[in-house]
């Protein structure tokens, strides 16, 4: 099956770098081809010729391409890639890779790679702990939600139950 949407990033000058970078994070990813700069194409972002244009990969199965546009654009958090982990180890996994080599945590499981791109590491129980039978519980986890930046699961199923 074709995927109908792909997600374009822009980047100064790291679209390979990038690439390279989640890839080696994600399962089930890799990197496709690549178009160079050729020609009047590379003159109007000041690229040399033969310099990477863009670059394809796929991380998670989900198809991405990158390209060097030049410093005109800069990533912030009004788009962001949700990471659904089924436990503990995959939110601490994903966190320190995502948060290494100059990476930002910042609260309610979001961080920035080193490259500016917003990704949220999310457990997969929190959407029930929130929105759970037990409108309390789920207040509480709310609020201790509120107070974390890395998602800590036995606090927030803690929270849950009152303890």
């Amino acid at each position: 099956m074709t995927q109908k949407i792909t997600p374009f990033l822009w980047f100064d000058n790291q679209a390979e770098e990038a690439a390279t970078f989640y890839t080696a994070i994600f399962n089930e990813s890799a990197i496709g081809a690549a178009a160079n700069y050729e020609g009047e194409a590379g003159e109007k972002v000041d690229r040399p010729k033969g310099t990477v244009m863009v670059v394809d990969f796929e991380i998670a199965g989900q198809k991405f391409i990158a390209l060097n546009g030049g410093p005109k654009y800069k990533f912030n958090e009004s788009i962001s890639f949700v990471i659904d982990c089924k436990d503990q180890a995959e939110v601490d996994y994903y966190w320190s890779r995502l948060t290494a080599d100059g990476g930002q945590e910042t609260m309610c499981g979001w961080v920035k790679d080193k490259f500016g791109v917003s990704w949220q590491v999310v457990p997969r129980v929190l959407n029930e702990l929130i929105s759970g039978p037990n409108k309390e519980g789920s207040q509480r986890a709310m609020h201790a939600m509120l107070q974390m930046q890395k998602f800590d699961i036995q606090k927030l199923q803690d929270a849950y139950d009152g303890k």
